[in-house]
């Protein structure tokens, strides 16, 4: 009975891995979804950063102060702008026009950390680089979307290097990003506030996130005790039976 719970824990952690999705090269993000601190931190982050284009339109305004330990004034104050109320679905203000502006309507979010996985999220934020083309992305190539925390991580400038492929053919890649203007954060400083806005996005794919895994471990308890107590009596049942 024990290799058989071990087996299906094993499949369950299998498949939450693949469907995190994944890429070679993918930083890990390492994000927290179980530190509050910093999904609020991400939170902030999304609202003055992001909501104004995408939307997160599976998830309310009111279900924030629900599960993030806020105060529905606190949500109100500083999570929720203009005429939105608390009761409503975090739709973004953008335009109808915003597909014909981007080429593209800006993607809900709500569920991007569950498709892409979180260390996409945080490669793609850290992956933006200026040319004299406008900004691209080493994750997403001629992605639509600005660089819009460009101020906070400052500019970089890709170094390209050279290499033969497969077919013998000199090819140039991008070698790494170089900062060549600072911006108003530290490298150190904006990787945090990537990891707390991943960590808030983990949490819009999932709510009961925050719930769901502090049972499990109550869950994974019972099936220990129910498994010694299945055990012992086995072990009784046949014991006369093996006289």
């Amino acid at each position: 009975m024990i290799r058989i719970v071990l087996s299906v824990l094993f499949l369950v952690t299998a498949n939450v891995g693949l469907a995190a999705g994944g890429g070679e090269n993918l930083e890990h993000a390492d994000a927290n979804v179980h530190d509050m601190a910093s999904v609020q931190r991400g939170a902030a982050m999304f609202m003055n950063y992001c909501h104004s284009c995408h939307s997160a339109e599976y998830m309310r305004y009111q279900r924030l102060a629900k599960d993030l330990e806020l105060t529905e004034e606190q949500v109100a104050e500083n999570l929720v702008f203009g005429e939105r109320e608390l009761t409503d679905y975090m739709i973004a203000a953008m335009p109808e026009a915003s597909e014909q502006w981007f080429g593209k309507k800006p993607p809900d979010l709500t569920l991007t950390a569950r498709s892409r996985g979180a260390d996409w999220i945080y490669s793609f934020l850290k992956g933006f680089y200026l040319t004299e083309g406008g900004w691209n992305n080493t994750i997403l190539a001629n992605a639509s979307m600005p660089h819009v925390l460009w101020e906070l991580q400052g500019i970089q400038r890709p170094i390209m290097e050279t290499y033969t492929d497969d077919a013998g053919q000199e090819q140039t890649r991008i070698a790494e990003l170089e900062v060549v203007e600072g911006g108003k954060l530290s490298p150190e400083q904006y990787d945090a506030s990537i990891r707390d806005l991943t960590a808030f996005m983990i949490y819009l794919g999932e709510p009961a996130v925050l719930k769901r895994e502090s049972l499990g471990v109550w869950v994974l308890l019972f099936l220990v005790v129910f498994t010694f107590l299945a055990w012992l009596l086995y072990k009784d049942y046949w014991r006369d039976i093996k006289k």
